[in-house]
């Protein structure tokens, strides 16, 4: 038992504090992040995406074809280049959904949820070098009507 009290007091200590209390300018600067990703794709504005994406964005989605399944994998690269191509320009404008759900901020990571014409996104967000972009999308299609 003895052994053991230091080796618990270390691991308490290890536990950082709690998260610092986010700002409205956090929620803000968040929701901006999402909506340059939605309205740049829409727009087909490369720059504006580019500028929502971390580097190292890694954009994925699950899907079964033929009884098999498998995860597709997007860069951001790729994704910057598919919306300077006009990927979301032939939208119809009153087909465009830009719904943005903040879900959870903690310190320098946040989960939102956007809502598009045709999917949904679950993006993970998190604050570099004081900039919110966005590091981790999963996606899944909505079904067609």
């Amino acid at each position: 038992m003895r052994t053991f009290l230091p080796a618990l007091g270390a691991l308490l200590l290890a536990v950082p504090a709690a998260a610092p209390a986010q700002s409205a300018a956090d929620s803000a600067a968040i929701r901006a992040t999402a909506l340059d990703y939605v309205e740049g794709w829409y727009e087909g504005n490369a720059e504006r995406m580019q500028r929502a994406l971390h580097p190292d964005l890694a954009k994925r989605i699950a899907r079964t074809r033929g009884g098999e399944s498998r995860v597709e994998h997007m860069t951001a690269e790729m994704l910057v280049q598919a919306t300077g191509r006009g990927g979301g320009k032939s939208t119809p404008e009153d087909r465009r959904v830009k719904n943005v759900a903040i879900l959870d901020i903690f310190g320098g990571a946040a989960s939102v949820r956007a809502e598009m014409s045709g999917w949904i996104d679950y993006m993970h967000v998190a604050r570099v070098d004081g900039r919110w972009v966005i590091v981790n999308v999963l996606w899944e299609l909505k079904p067609r009507s």
